[in-house]
């Protein structure tokens, strides 16, 4: 049933960005068809992961990551809402949390099952929260390096914007890992 719930939401995603390709590229409007073309790439990652490979990954972390992708590449860029000012710092916060539960769901299926029982809750924590801020940090290499090689203006704030980025990203990860500690500590006395 997930597997098809995580194709269909895929596809609905890969074809709305791909119809507004096809649109801003007959409205002469290159950037906002650029844009619609990664939402097309993003967009089929998880329906080539659903369709061609034994990954089964969570229904909630699928929709959370379309769900994320619209919101910055739809509304934030397309529908210009990273003009608000805070958009870009929520979207950073909001993916903080989506790589802390990618990094909750990694943990659970690459831990030996029979490690759960003596596994330190500090452990599932740490590793939840650092996930989490790695990913924040990669990103930003990303934009300091597309800023730097094409020209592009990703850290429009420079210095400001990347620390508030990383802030937001470590704090999103961070109230997930509290949570996932917490989870683990209480399974942990159950068993």
């Amino acid at each position: 049933m997930n597997r098809k719930l995580v194709i269909t939401f895929s596809l609905v995603y890969v074809l709305f960005m791909a119809a507004l390709s096809i649109f801003f590229y007959t409205t002469d409007e290159t950037f906002k068809s650029l844009v619609s073309i990664g939402g097309v790439v993003c967009g089929a990652i998880p329906l080539l992961l659903a369709l061609f490979t034994k990954l089964q990954f969570n229904l909630p972390i699928i929709i959370s990551y379309l769900i994320f992708l619209f919101g910055s590449q739809y509304l934030g860029s397309i529908l210009g809402w990273y003009g608000l000012g805070w958009w870009d710092t929520f979207l950073h916060f909001i993916s903080g949390s989506l790589l802390a539960f990618t990094a909750i769901a990694l943990y659970e299926r690459l831990v030996y099952r029979n490690a759960g029982k003596g596994i330190s809750p500090w452990f599932v924590f740490l590793f939840t929260l650092s996930f989490a801020a790695l990913g924040g940090v990669i990103w930003e290499i990303y934009e300091f390096s597309s800023d730097q090689l094409f020209g592009m203006t990703l850290q429009g704030g420079g210095n400001k914007d990347t620390m508030t980025d990383l802030i937001a990203d470590t704090v999103g990860g961070l109230i997930i890992a509290m949570w996932a500690g917490v989870r683990t500590k209480v399974k942990v006395r159950k068993t």
